[in-house]
């Protein structure tokens, strides 16, 4: 039996985590503990969204003034 290839999130699904991150932060009853796990975890979160946007840029493509398209 093959092993499942672990599918990296979504950005949708990834914005989505960290607005969770953030809703559980803004509660007051929250521990220090656990304030800066969710704190870590939004800024890995943070980090994965910003490498998949950079990635995504990379892939755009320009249309020149004669109409090609080119990677930039």
């Amino acid at each position: 039996m093959q092993e499942q290839e672990k599918k990296e999130p979504t950005l949708e699904e990834n914005f989505s985590q960290l607005e969770q991150v953030i809703r559980n932060l803004e509660n007051r009853e929250i521990s220090l503990e656990d304030s800066f796990k969710e704190y870590q975890k939004g800024m890995q979160l943070i980090k994965s969204c910003s490498e998949t946007i950079d990635r995504v840029e990379k892939k755009m493509l320009k249309i020149s003034e004669n109409g090609e398209y080119s990677e930039f």
